[in-house]
């Protein structure tokens, strides 16, 4: 399915419903648990970020993202649990939910740059979508890490 198929809900933690609820977390956990390794995936930021899902025409999750509020977890705001269905690979899903996500952070928090704890062999995907990389690499669950930051572009006089 191409990356522009995709429907798109960005909802509160609140209003996600249980049915996407489940689809969310059953994606991450079938990317990042069984995947890359156990780690505690579900955690107190849930419950307060937004939630951005990426579901084909079939209603199937191919994409997911959360941003966290600021403050929570950085002085920016933050997007994490960045997350395409091995199905939707290579497809531009992955492109496309990153572009979406920095579209709705920009909505929802004018003028905010939106910080990333990125994986570190990722550094290349996420610059091509304008993240600047701003720390040394470190490990996070065992996996090499750095933090990266998207700027937006300055508004028009």
């Amino acid at each position: 399915m191409p990356a522009a198929d995709l429907r798109w809900q960005w909802s509160r933690f609140e209003d996600l419903g249980v049915h996407a609820l489940h689809d969310a977390l059953a994606l991450r956990c079938r990317v990042f648990i069984l995947e890359q390794g156990p780690y505690q995936d579900p955690d107190a930021a849930d419950a307060s970020s937004w939630h951005l899902l990426g579901r084909d025409g079939a209603g199937r999750l191919l994409a997911y993202l959360r941003a966290v509020h600021p403050g929570v977890k950085y002085a920016e705001p933050a997007i994490g649990r960045v997350v395409t269905a091995p199905e939707a690979r290579g497809t531009g899903a992955g492109r496309a939910l990153v572009a979406e996500g920095l579209a709705r952070c920009a909505a929802t928090w004018p003028g905010q740059a939106v910080r990333i704890s990125a994986q570190a062999h990722l550094q290349r995907f996420y610059g091509d979508a304008g993240f600047a990389t701003v720390s040394p690499e470190y490990l996070e669950d065992g996996i090499p890490h750095v933090e990266m930051l998207w700027t937006p572009p300055p508004r028009p006089a």
